[in-house]
């Protein structure tokens, strides 16, 4: 990240408007005053820390981030080899850019990460095929990388200890009230939010952020409406062992289903991680299956027919490895899109949870922001979800630099717009074209069958449109 150093000057007084590099001092207020206080020690909030950190322009601001879980554990994180969490997320190349601008990926576990440079994506109706391969993309060699969720969070927080003092972490400290101050004569701060946490402490707010998740306070606080949708589907994850690791070039797999798609994402050595999109009903059938009769069904995602899934999942209760295997032996499958064959799953790494769209009616108001999943939730058959996340920290940090760089108040509107007019149409944009996508190879109708594989095979043969979705999926 490429910064300026502003101008230095002597703290005078206690007014609102101030030429120092921090406008946060204490008063005579019970509450303690910051610049930037983040609600949420998530992914999106602790990219946003140590952005301001790592930033020449913003590392004097005082920072505090507040988490209701506790971090240690996630500070110490070493788990054994070849083992992996279930809660992986795809960077794209933009992502891991950023992540390095700031001085984060060289404290992520390199071992445990899994880039991967193609990726299949057919029609499970039709047939019909997509590859995506980062040959497309000049000077790129990776389409993404396959990163646990705590491995991550870990070199967040290992960054942030590793730039010293100024952002004050409270873990395990849950947000009670988020209220306006007070004006105490010495400071007016009734336009400030002032967060009290569980501990009985006040915090107020020049800029008050929400990092804070789908059902986010702070957004509630500040009277932003969240609109959208349930799909009906839930959303299975798991951490697969594979018969064999893939040679070469690693490559994802995505199969899109009548009832949701079911995609495979490499992991280091003979692993993988699965996200399939079912019904709920299928979901729970799923989660009570034997480790193998539910590696056989993942197998068979991803080479029988939907008719043949949808008979198992509601006729079949016993002996499920056994029916699959006697109906693979009479079902032909193209080789070119079939994974490599699931041996098991790892223990309790099946979990599944519900999927919906969400989007915030702006990422705004005075002395407020929103980022991450406070601001957007979206379906994961694209992995766009951290990705808009660490975006919406991307053009944030920048939005707040330019403001402390011109004397602005970083927490009014005008210093925000620019965050929020770089980013929400961008983020509706993408939340629209993967709810089109959803909803589009969710029917058998034989017409929507045939225009939507026409379009799938076009698009294919047409290499500059396939290099500019790749290009805009990537975050270039």
């Amino acid at each position: 990240m490429q910064s300026i150093r502003p101008l230095r000057s002597s703290i005078t007084t206690l007014r609102l408007v101030r030429r120092s590099r921090t406008y946060a001092t204490t008063s005579r207020s019970d509450a303690d005053l910051y610049d930037v206080v983040i609600v949420g020690g998530g992914p999106a909030g602790l990219s946003l820390a140590s952005s301001l950190r790592s930033s020449s322009v913003t590392n004097g601001l005082r920072v505090a981030l507040i988490e209701s879980l506790d971090l240690e554990p996630t500070r110490k994180w070493n788990p054994a080899p070849g083992t992996y969490s279930n809660r992986v997320s795809s960077l794209t190349p933009g992502s891991a850019g950023f992540l390095q601008d700031i001085g984060v990926w060289e404290h992520v576990k390199r071992d445990r990460v899994q880039a991967y440079k193609g990726m299949k994506v057919w029609d499970g109706v039709s047939g019909s095929r997509i590859t995506f391969d980062a040959d497309l993309q000049d000077g790129a060699s990776t389409i993404a990388y396959m990163c646990e969720n705590n491995n991550l969070t870990s070199s967040l927080l290992s960054r942030i200890s590793q730039l010293g003092e100024g952002i004050d972490i409270l873990d395990k400290t849950r947000v009670e009230k988020i209220s306006y101050g007070e004006d105490t004569g010495e400071l007016d701060l009734r336009s400030w939010p002032v967060v009290t946490v569980s501990s009985g402490k006040q915090l107020a707010a020049r800029l008050l952020v929400g990092a804070d998740g789908a059902n986010s306070p702070v957004r509630t606080f500040a009277d932003i409406e969240s609109r959208g949708w349930d799909y009906g589907r839930h959303g299975v994850v798991a951490t697969l062992n594979l018969s064999e690791e893939q040679l070469g070039e690693k490559t994802a797999f995505q199969r899109f289903l009548p009832t949701g798609p079911v995609a495979m994402l490499p992991l280091p050595g003979p692993h993988a991680s699965l996200v399939w999109s079912t019904t709920p009903e299928n979901a729970v059938a799923l989660k009570s299956m034997s480790p193998t009769d539910f590696a056989a069904m993942v197998n068979a995602a991803f080479r029988l027919s939907h008719v043949d899934l949808d008979y198992i999942f509601a006729n079949v209760k016993t002996g499920i490895a056994n029916e699959v295997a006697w109906r693979e032996k009479n079902t032909a499958f193209d080789p070119w899109r079939v994974p490599a064959t699931v041996t098991g799953v790892q223990e309790k790494t099946v979990a599944s949870f519900p999927l919906k769209m969400r989007h915030a009616d702006s990422y705004i108001s005075e002395r407020v922001a929103l980022i991450g999943d406070a601001a957007h939730t979206v379906h994961p058959l694209a992995g766009q979800g951290l990705n808009q996340g660490i975006g919406d920290v991307r053009s944030l940090i920048k939005a707040l630099e330019y403001a402390v760089q011109h004397g602005q108040d970083i927490g009014s509107v005008l210093s925000l717009e620019p965050y929020y007019s770089e980013q929400y149409l961008k983020n509706h944009v993408m939340l629209g074209v993967v709810d089109k996508l959803h909803k589009l190879y969710a029917t058998t109708s034989a017409p929507v069958v045939v225009a939507r594989s026409l379009g799938l095979d076009l698009v294919d043969k047409l290499g500059p449109l396939k290099k500019f979705f790749m290009a805009q999926a990537a975050g270039r």
